[in-house]
């Protein structure tokens, strides 16, 4: 008997098109799933904040109605230390109508330029009970929440 020749599947059309589209909707799904773990990770950060950013700026108030000047002080973020010494926050702070009160009407954290930031608005009451809305801006600086700007 003869030898026969083995059957053989006929060779395939290659599919670049079909095996694109699946590395394409691959990469896809990984971007996605980086996107979502890392719009996760930005609210737990934030969510977490607004707790920290509501006690410093309370604590900074507070000590700026007591009139604690220097503490309140020390409470600033680097750059406005840089902007202010000592002396020259303690007299401003002092200037009459001094505050003698506050209340924390509400607080809002987010991020600016990859960094988070902080926001307080804060009724102030003066001498003779005068009132005023501020807002006293925050910055995270070395782990810690500080005033960073113009709170009056």
């Amino acid at each position: 008997m003869g030898s026969g020749q083995q059957w053989t599947r006929p060779a395939r059309r290659g599919r670049p098109a079909r095996t694109g589209l699946l590395a394409a909707g691959a990469g896809l799904g990984l971007c996605l799933v980086g996107v979502a773990g890392l719009g996760a990770w930005n609210v737990q950060m934030l969510a977490g904040a607004g707790d920290q950013v509501r006690d410093s700026a309370d604590g900074f108030l507070r000590e700026v109605a007591a009139g604690d000047v220097e503490r309140a002080y020390e409470r600033l973020c680097a750059q406005s230390r840089s902007r202010w010494s000592a002396v020259g926050f303690a007299g401003w702070v002092r200037t009459p109508p001094v505050v003698t009160g506050y209340e924390i009407v509400d607080v809002s954290v987010r991020t600016k330029g990859g960094r988070p930031a902080g926001t307080v608005r804060a009724r102030l009451t003066r001498d003779g009970g005068a009132g005023e809305e501020r807002t006293v801006p925050m910055a995270q600086e070395d782990g810690d929440w500080r005033v960073c700007g113009d709170p009056f």
